[in-house]
């Protein structure tokens, strides 16, 4: 059962994280409002990792902030981790 809702809980913040990067990447293009990066970065955090990684290269965005570039690859790396831990070891 954990698994299942660890699951659906990753796949939902991944999604929100590449839309979040897809609209802020959109509003950058027509200068408009933009998102905070510190909401970009804590959905990849909670959880997005993936999403916000593939927003950042499919959409070549915020690729060449530091703290973006460095952060959520590292992130990422530790949301495998974490998921392959439950998933082979709590079961």
């Amino acid at each position: 059962m954990m698994k299942y809702v660890l699951t659906g809980y990753l796949v939902l913040m991944n999604l929100a994280a590449f839309a979040l990067f897809a609209l802020d990447k959109r509003r950058a293009q027509r200068k408009m409002w933009r998102i905070p990066e510190s909401t970009l970065l804590w959905t990849a955090a909670l959880g997005g990792s993936l999403g916000a990684l593939l927003g950042m290269r499919l959409l070549r965005h915020k690729t060449k902030h530091p703290k973006f570039y460095l952060l959520v690859p590292t992130l990422f790396l530790l949301h495998v981790a974490v998921f392959a831990y439950v998933f082979w070891r709590v079961g």
